[in-house]
């Protein structure tokens, strides 16, 4: 049942000459469609062409439903208890360590929102680790979670120290410690294991050492062959594993190792992540495109399933080749911990807006990690400062925000996800309602002329999903571009997409707004169409006269088919 009439171009016949749409003017030949006061008005306007086909129909059910929708139950929950438009759009990280391991565990952060579990290499054993993907995948597939896995490598470790101790430890001010490059197993009182030879060069009497970026700070006040004693200027806790930086009459001391940016342990503990089947791999320390490349060149010969490569902003040389970087990779993460060692504390947030401005123009999503409620490893509430760096973040679209410490070591885990979860739910409204989308403006990707008019379609259907105020976006695609192209708009509906492929739906659980979801999908998007939308009326998850828009990236067998390079609306009949 039709609701307005219906124009279909042939692919033959679309331009080379792709113009831009602009739902404020008309359109010759295609349906004209306005939103007024929430309800779906249209007129055809009498022409000629269009590069595009843009229907509006009325949904109708095709009898018995067969098959299954591949929702995660988070997902389906939040849908029927908030409805479409209270879904929470960015995604989630909690770093998996020793307080947060469990199989229990696992399952209350998943439940709480967790969308990608991060495992840091630098930690714990590979057993250890092992044991942690088995359990996410054991929960995926047994109640139904969609939860993703990212290990994230230990990188050179040439700005490295470590004390020993299982845990933190108390400096006080005025203690003397010395940081040496002999090995040692366990730990000594007021000594601090450097895990590069070299660590010192270069290193004069005088300078600072700061930990963590300001966690602790000392002064070298002697050099010892290759090792340095130091007075504590700053007091503060030592972490273990903990990054360090010199600086000198307030000005980093630069130094290049040229060590390469994978070691040895990186690439044993890349195949073991490429073995177990991971989604993401985030390269610590990446310094140049290169070393993206010829890591996404490696796991391309020996994975069967598509691993995406996560470049870490973490050192001032990345800041400089941010553009190529963000370019070679599959997407970034901003570890403000790590660059508020190398880079003044004031330059941060301009430096992380940076960043999520430049990945979304490329279309890659952006994590913005390191600190978010460090607070909450010690204590059950954040500050309000925290908060509202959380809010900020979320202000700028960022596709996700990850928990480190809070999770892995904190006693106050499930919490601090809560806090980012209400956060970002309220953030994400406040946004809409100020309609903060129509500032949005993105650079132009496509080259060929079919990723062109994906690129077109997908913009022209976030604009017109917002203007017509639709329920929900529907997308089928086959490896998550046209979900990832619409994510970038960053839509006000929810966009749920429709995959036959495991690895690009666990993919897209870190893309903005996107709920993927594992269906059997065929050649006739005709008949997909119509079997999502009553599946999920089937489930109660849509109802009569919610509006959908669609679109699909999966290339038809039928010649004629309508729903291949084109915007349709259905209403829920």
């Amino acid at each position: 049942m039709a609701i307005a009439g219906e124009l279909t171009v042939p692919c033959g016949q679309i331009s080379s000459k792709i113009p831009t749409f602009d739902f404020k003017s008309h359109i010759s030949g295609v349906p004209m469609i306005y939103c007024s006061g929430g309800k779906l008005k249209s007129r055809i306007s009498t022409g000629v062409r269009a590069v595009l086909q843009v229907g509006v129909e009325a949904a109708e059910s095709v009898g018995k439903v067969e098959g299954a929708l591949g929702f995660d139950v988070v997902s389906e929950e939040e849908l029927r208890e908030k409805g479409f438009l209270g879904m929470r759009k960015t995604k989630l990280v909690c770093t998996i360590g020793p307080a947060c391991s469990s199989l229990e565990d696992l399952e209350r952060l998943a439940l709480g929102g967790m969308n990608v579990a991060r495992l840091n290499m630098c930690h714990n054993s590979r057993k250890w680790h092992l044991d942690v993907i088995r359990k996410i995948k054991k929960l995926n597939e047994e109640k139904g979670f969609c939860v993703s896995v990212m290990i994230d490598t230990e990188g050179s470790q040439i700005h490295v120290v470590d004390h020993g101790a299982p845990s933190s430890v108390k400096v006080e001010e005025g203690s003397f410690w010395l940081f040496t490059t002999k090995k040692f197993e366990g730990s000594r009182p007021f000594t601090v294991q450097a895990n590069h030879s070299g660590f010192s060069e270069g290193i004069e009497v005088g300078d600072e050492l700061v930990i963590d970026g300001g966690m602790a700070s000392f002064e070298v006040i002697e050099k010892i062959g290759n090792d340095l004693k130091c007075k504590c200027t700053d007091s503060g806790l030592f972490l273990p594993c903990a990054k360090f930086s010199f600086w000198r009459d307030g000005k980093l001391v630069e130094r290049n190792y040229k060590l390469p940016t994978l070691s040895r342990k990186d690439w044993a503990d890349i195949n073991f992540g490429i073995a177990e089947g991971v989604d993401f791999i985030a390269m610590s320390f990446v310094n140049d495109a290169d070393a993206v490349r010829n890591l996404k060149d490696y796991i391309s010969t020996k994975s069967s399933i598509s691993i995406r490569v996560l470049a870490k902003m973490e050192s001032l040389e990345s800041l400089q080749k941010l553009g190529e970087i963000v370019e070679a990779s599959d997407g970034l993460m901003i570890a403000r911990g790590d660059l508020g060692v190398e880079i003044p504390l004031e330059k941060i947030p301009a430096v992380q807006e940076e960043i999520t401005y430049v990945c979304r123009q490329m279309n890659k999503p952006v994590i913005v990690a390191s600190q978010l409620l460090e607070s909450m490893v010690e204590f059950p509430t954040p500050t309000r400062a925290e908060v509202a760096d959380v809010s900020e973040a979320v202000r700028q679209y960022a596709d996700a925000l990850m928990l480190s410490g809070e999770s892995a070591i904190g006693s106050h885990g499930q919490k601090a996800l809560s806090v980012l979860r209400m956060a970002s739910n309220r953030m994400e409204t406040w946004s809409r309602q100020e309609n903060r989308q129509s500032m949005l403006h993105h650079r132009k990707l496509g080259v060929s002329l079919p990723d062109r008019i994906a690129e077109q379609i997908c913009d022209c259907a976030a604009e017109m999903a917002n203007n017509l105020g639709v329920d929900a976006i529907f997308v089928y695609t086959k490896h998550g571009q046209m979900a990832s192209l619409l994510s970038r708009n960053r839509p006000c509906s929810p966009i749920f997409a429709f995959t036959n492929d495991r690895s690009t739906r666990m993919a897209l659980n870190l893309q903005w707004g996107v709920i993927p979801l594992f269906v059997d999908l065929t050649d006739d998007m005709e008949a997909n169409i119509v079997k999502s939308i009553d599946l999920m009326k089937a489930e109660g998850l849509v109802r009569e006269g919610d509006a959908v828009l669609v679109v699909s990236d999966i290339t038809p067998t039928a010649a004629r088919s309508t729903a291949f390079q084109s915007i349709q609306v259905k209403t829920i009949s």
